[in-house]
C-alpha cells in the first residue's frame, strides 16, 4: 500500500485484464479493489461477508438468487450495492463497465461456493497495482 493518494482513472488505465481485481488500498483488515469487467462472472456466494460494490463507469447487474427466487439488480454508474453474505449471486456488464469492491483481505472473487470457473474469470484475492 502507499500513503500516496491513489487516483482510481490511473488505477484502471494501468491495467487491461477482465474480471481481475488490483488492490488501490486497505482499511483495517478490507481490500478496496478495482476491477474491469464484460459479459458474465459466475454464480458464487461468500459464506463469510457480505460484498461492496461501487459503480465507477458503465453499468452492472448482479443477479440474486433469494429464497423468494432469482431478482436482478441493475447498477448504473455511481450506484452501490451490497450482496448480503451467503447470498448466491452472478455480477456481469454486457457493455463493459469499471467497478470498485470493498472485502476483507483475502476474499476470492469466486467466493467460498461457485460454479465452474470459466477462463475469464480471475480466482484471486486481487493483485498489487503494478
Amino acid at each position: 500500500m502507499t500513503d500516496e493518494p491513489v487516483s482510481l482513472s490511473a488505477a484502471l488505465a494501468s491495467f487491461s485484464d477482465l474480471w481481475s481485481p488490483r488492490i488501490v488500498t486497505a482499511v483495517n483488515d478490507y481490500d478496496v479493489r478495482v476491477a474491469k469487467v464484460e459479459g458474465d462472472h459466475l454464480w458464487h456466494t461468500h459464506d463469510h461477508t457480505d460484498e461492496f460494490f461501487l459503480v465507477l463507469e458503465g453499468e452492472l447487474t448482479i443477479v440474486l438468487r433469494e429464497p423468494a427466487g432469482e431478482r436482478a439488480v441493475v447498477l448504473p454508474k455511481g450506484s452501490v450495492f451490497t450482496v448480503p453474505r451467503g447470498t448466491e449471486h452472478k455480477p456481469s456488464a454486457p457493455a463493459g463497465a469499471a467497478i470498485l469492491m470493498f472485502e476483507p483481505t483475502g476474499t476470492l472473487t469466486v467466493g467460498d461456493r461457485h460454479d465452474e470457473i470459466p477462463a475469464h474469470v480471475d480466482a484471486a484475492t486481487g493483485h498489487a497495482l503494478g
